[in-house]
């Protein structure tokens, strides 16, 4: 095959420094903001801090600050327009989110970054890797689907779900084994898939994991013997290797997060619509240093030059912080207007809503209401609740509406707090009930809507009466 000289046109996006920036400071928590703006504070002379008040880009003393270049003094509104700000979870970004990690035992969230740190994953990999790791609950199962944590990704990275499942395989074989599972039978069937082919009762264990795990669950021995079809011993041999795996493997874990929930946004009812305010104490004050600015026209062209980086750095950060509150004003207000009716009446009037949904109304990107709505809370006057809350999937009614998924976890929970407690309702009459006021919602999915939310099977449920 010849050898020849090819010219190719490719377009990629770039990330200006200021973006980039952006991303990061929409995505932390309140606490974790606190802590990265003390951090700047501490290494940019140029910044000072007032109080607890607002953060506002408007300060007199800017206006007579020399001017930089138009790219470092980039507004808000023009990164609100160019607003597909991509995801930060890049292999460029571990140590930062290594380093962000405060708590004072280590979290499976930790551990599993600190493997995959120190693990050849190319760039892509890692990004999936950080991508799945956040979407651990605290029993290290996986709580979002794949194509959530695809949908998470895009749009600056495109992957397919077998790419996802390709670096899933490789983090459910780290340490804890079994972790970023499905549920506990998938976790049991990592862990036997690991230990060495000559484990006693090792291939019994498989296939009880397999197809009679919840034999064992409900403690049917003589039902799971003659469905494993070996003896007494083997059999025993077989449920002693199970019992002996740990089914959370996120449990030995010190998975709590010690922060204390402050509304970044106040629902406040206004007529009769609602009123969405920033919370004044969300974020220090931050004003550029008078004293650094003045030395910035009087120092030699070295030390002006040290201080100009300084300051093109502060205007990033002030521009940023004024950008972080006007995404997540912006999303919130659109959430208090497709949720008024669960303000106004409660949990059986949620709407159903997806992140694309408000993405079209603002003007965001998916990936953006995602990070604006993380870890971000609400007051309301039914109690604080993180904005994603009010996202849910919805349910087909009877007569070909739709019902979020919310709303129909709370009108099970009402028809259980009415039941008889001696007589409980079982998932398939529930169902039942649900069908008559016009939900159309299939036993099984009753059942897992059921334990969403910590009610019991019926037998759970039950209370025998008292004998006099």
């Amino acid at each position: 095959m010849a050898q020849r000289l090819e010219l190719k046109l490719k377009q990629q996006l770039s990330l200006s420094p200021q973006l980039q920036q952006a991303i990061k400071l929409l995505q932390l928590g309140r606490l974790e903001l606190r802590d990265y703006i003390q951090d700047v504070i501490d290494s940019n002379p140029l910044l000072e801090q007032e109080g607890e008040d607002v953060i506002s880009g408007d300060n007199k003393t800017d206006e007579e600050i020399p001017s930089t270049d138009q790219l470092d003094q980039l507004s808000a509104d023009e990164w609100l327009k160019n607003n597909d700000l991509p995801s930060q979870s890049s292999a460029d970004n571990r140590e930062y989110i290594l380093d962000s990690q405060t708590d004072a035992g280590e979290s499976l969230q930790d551990h599993l970054l600190w493997q995959i740190n120190l693990t050849s994953f190319s760039q892509i990999d890692a990004t999936i890797a950080h991508a799945i790791v956040f979407a651990l609950d605290d029993d290290g199962y996986l709580a979002d689907s794949l194509a959530e944590i695809r949908q998470s990704m895009l749009p600056e990275l495109a992957v397919s779900e077998a790419e996802i499942v390709a670096v899933l395989r490789r983090i459910q074989r780290m340490e804890p084994v079994g972790v970023a599972c499905a549920g506990p039978a998938e976790c049991i069937r990592v862990q036997l898939s690991v230990l060495p082919k000559d484990t006693p009762g090792r291939a019994v264990a498989m296939l009880l994991a397999r197809d009679f795990l919840h034999l064992l669950a409900a403690n049917n021995r003589n039902e799971l013997l003659k469905k494993l079809a070996v003896d007494a011993e083997q059999a025993e041999q077989a449920i002693e290797l199970i019992q002996s795996l740990e089914p959370r493997p996120g449990s030995r874990y010190d998975n709590r997060r010690d922060e204390y929930i402050v509304p970044d946004v106040y629902f406040l009812p206004d007529g009769n619509g609602w009123r969405v305010s920033l919370n004044p104490d969300n974020e220090p004050q931050l004003r550029l240093n008078t004293y650094y600015i003045s030395l910035l026209r009087s120092e030699g062209k070295q030390e002006s030059q040290y201080l100009q980086g300084h300051l093109r750095d502060a205007r990033w950060l002030i521009n940023s912080l004024l950008l972080r509150n006007r995404s997540i004003m912006l999303v919130a207000e659109a959430i208090a207007r497709h949720q008024a009716a669960f303000l106004n009446q409660g949990e059986e009037f949620m709407q159903p809503l997806v992140l694309r949904e408000i993405a079209a109304e603002t003007g965001l990107h998916e990936s953006t209401v995602s990070r604006a709505t993380t870890r971000k809370y609400a007051l309301t006057p039914r109690g604080i609740f993180e904005l994603k809350y009010f996202f849910s999937s919805h349910v087909k009614t009877l007569n070909g509406m739709e019902v979020s998924a919310v709303a129909v976890k709370a009108m099970i929970a009402r028809i259980i707090d009415s039941e008889d407690t001696s007589k409980p309702f079982s998932d398939q009459k529930l169902a039942d009930l649900l069908h008559l006021q016009g939900i159309g919602i299939a036993r099984r999915t009753v059942a897992k809507y059921r334990e969403s939310i910590g009610l019991g099977s019926s037998s759970q449920r039950r209370v025998k009466p008292a004998i006099l």
